[in-house]
């Protein structure tokens, strides 16, 4: 085993790791991977990047990678759905894969279905089958979504002046609830995380799954239809009015993007237990927030005003999901660091100095400097 504490600028907490030093990150240059391979890097790991760069944006991370991690971070561009001689290479030549390539939205998912399967679901098989055709294959670390659960209409709800609550008092969602792919893009990712635990069990695959809530902070170049808390402060920012579905009652718990890659380290560490697992995960009841909340956390807290309309409700929103991360914590030892207060500073700080970069990629000419909050 090899002891490593890690630096004092960070608040994730000293972790003792295993052997394995080289991990492969489809989707690795979006928000969730660029945090992902600069936290591996920073520890000691190999880390090779696989993303078809079809996200607006994704240059600006490529390029905070090759500037910070010019020998620990290799980048390569290929599709999940188009590369399977690469994605075999990678499964023989790392200790990990983190897959994180795919359609990240409901919305576009119910205007192409069928792409959103492929992406999804048959890209999800086709690293699989590269692990699968390992002799030792590499621990699959899979991204699936709360929406595997549809609506959760099991769940009673109550609705108060700002937010949705649980009626019945419970803190947060467990695994054990009904699975419900409401949408395209749940059923595409449930279908895949399906696949992802049975690789384990059929072929002795070490995977794990997590059903990630809303994660958020740096690099995250929200849009309208995913990053939805990124997009709220970048609209703000911008000048561009926003669009609620719904009343803007919905509740979601944000987890600070640090937080789930400490996750993804306990999960490798600990994957004799971990291994065909399937874990909720989310900022918990504490980091729980609704939509007209944030709107007036940003005017007060943050100094971004926004302007709104409503539209109706989009096909599988939950009223509310928050995340029962006891599993994980049982499992694992893990649970959120940071608060949603501080995590929004960190995540609005971020945006601010790349504004005239974000800026440009909506194609709006920046008025005057956006003001810091206080």
């Amino acid at each position: 085993m090899i002891g490593a504490t890690l630096p004092n600028n960070t608040f994730l907490s000293t972790i003792v790791f295993s052997m394995a030093k080289k991990i492969f990150i489809t989707g690795g240059v979006g928000f969730i991977g660029v945090n992902a391979a600069d936290h591996f890097a920073s520890r000691g790991w190999q880390v090779t990047v696989f993303d078809n760069f079809s996200r607006r944006g994704v240059d600006i991370n490529a390029s905070f990678l090759k500037e910070k991690w010019p020998d620990a971070v290799t980048i390569i561009r290929g599709d999940v759905c188009k590369d399977q001689k690469a994605l075999e290479h990678g499964a023989a030549t790392h200790d990990v894969i983190l897959h994180l390539a795919g359609q990240v939205a409901v919305t576009t998912s119910v205007k192409e279905p069928m792409m959103d399967c492929e992406q999804n679901l048959l890209g999800t098989l086709h690293v699989l089958e590269a692990a699968r055709s390992v002799k030792n294959p590499p621990i699959v670390l899979f991204a699936s979504t709360n929406k595997v659960y549809g609506g959760l209409e099991s769940i009673p709800v109550r609705e108060e002046e700002k937010r949705y609550v649980f009626a019945d008092g419970r803190k947060g969602a467990t695994e054990e609830e009904p699975l419900d792919f409401h949408s395209p893009y749940g059923c595409s990712k449930g279908a895949a995380e399906q696949y992802v635990r049975d690789y384990a069990r059929i072929y002795g695959v070490p995977t794990v799954v997590f059903r990630q809530s809303c994660i958020y902070g740096p690099h995250q170049l929200g849009v309208e239809d995913q990053g939805w808390v990124a997009w709220f402060l970048i609209a703000s920012m911008l000048k561009k009015p926003l669009q609620i579905y719904g009343n803007g009652k919905q509740v979601r718990d944000m987890l600070y993007v640090e937080d789930l890659v400490d996750l993804y380290i306990r999960a490798v560490n600990g994957i004799e237990k971990s291994s065909g697992q399937i874990y909720n995960i989310g900022g918990g009841n504490h980091n729980s927030i609704s939509l007209l909340e944030l709107l007036e956390h940003m005017e007060k807290k943050l100094g971004l005003p926004s302007s709104w309309t409503f539209a109706p409700v989009r096909p599988g929103d939950q009223p509310i999901f928050i995340s029962d991360n006891s599993k994980a914590k049982a499992d694992l030892g893990w649970e959120p660091k940071m608060d949603l207060e501080h995590g929004l500073e960190e995540l609005c700080g971020w945006l601010k100095n790349h504004i005239a970069m974000i800026a440009k990629m909506y194609g709006v000419q920046l008025q005057k400097p956006v003001a810091t909050g206080q």
